[in-house]
């Protein structure tokens, strides 16, 4: 069952990078044939011997790749949140006993989240934990190490996105060296510094060199800010199924004793 569901977390994974690819390609093109050439030329460099292959579409393919992975932890989050509806646990003021303890652990492992999300993941520890040393404190400590490694489980999660947001300031800056770099060759050339138009050229060479750095910080601002509405949206579906375990399950142990 864990191998079915990991094999298709890797087919989505891949269709969601696929479709952040096209849909950065997309966007390129807009940009490509409706911006004016201004826009045009800070935004792709569009006037690149190499284009394609320039470092703003490389950003911007970053970038989507990005926005790709954050759709995959938003929808994770949500599917975290939508646990505490399913009524694992019993609400009502009632007793626990090793019996239902049992059941409540059979009801899980039979759900399609049985094994995969926090939250019955977390439930299944505890209820384990209690049925073979039938100690509250014990149940409690397993509680209080799921819930820690849960959130360095979060943490991991997020590791391409914080490579995402590193990768594309350092594209930014690799643009600006290599249009300095392109620059300084231009007026290297006898020719080119004895034409009328050499230090426009050269200046806007320059310009183009330097935008490519705030175009990517730009860009890396707004992945971290969806990063970090996003890890929060998770890190707090966390502790709500923290929470519901401690009213509904932890609470409730004592009183068998």
């Amino acid at each position: 069952m864990e191998k079915v569901m990991k094999q298709k977390n890797t087919l989505r994974r891949l269709f969601i990078f696929l479709i952040a690819v096209i849909a950065a390609i997309v966007v390129i093109g807009i940009i490509r044939y409706t911006f004016g050439p201004a826009l045009q030329e800070i935004l792709l460099d569009s006037d690149a011997a190499f284009w394609p292959f320039t470092v703003q579409n490389i950003m911007w393919v970053s970038l989507f790749i990005g926005f790709g992975e954050l759709f995959l932890r938003w929808s994770a989050a949500s599917d975290e949140q939508s646990q505490l509806k399913r009524g694992y646990l019993p609400t009502e003021d009632q007793t626990l006993d090793m019996d239902m303890l049992g059941r409540i652990k059979d009801s899980i492992q039979s759900r399609r989240f049985g094994r995969e999300a926090f939250l019955p993941r977390m439930i299944t520890r505890t209820i384990d934990q209690y049925r073979m040393s039938g100690k509250e404190d014990q149940a409690i400590s397993v509680l209080n190490s799921s819930l820690e490694l849960y959130m360095h489980e979060i943490d991991l999660r997020y590791s391409i996105l914080r490579y995402l947001t590193w990768l594309i300031p350092s594209l930014g800056f690799i643009g600006t060296v290599m249009g300095i770099m392109f620059a300084l060759q231009y007026a290297g050339v006898p020719a080119n510094a004895e034409a009328d138009d050499f230090l426009y050229q050269v200046t806007s060479r320059l310009g183009v060199a330097f935008t490519t750095t705030l175009v990517a910080l730009v860009m890396s601002a707004i992945l971290v800010l969806l990063q970090s509405v996003v890890q929060s949206k998770e890190e707090r579906a966390l502790n709500e199924a923290g929470q519901y375990c401690l009213d509904n399950l932890i609470l409730r142990l004592g009183r068998n004793q």
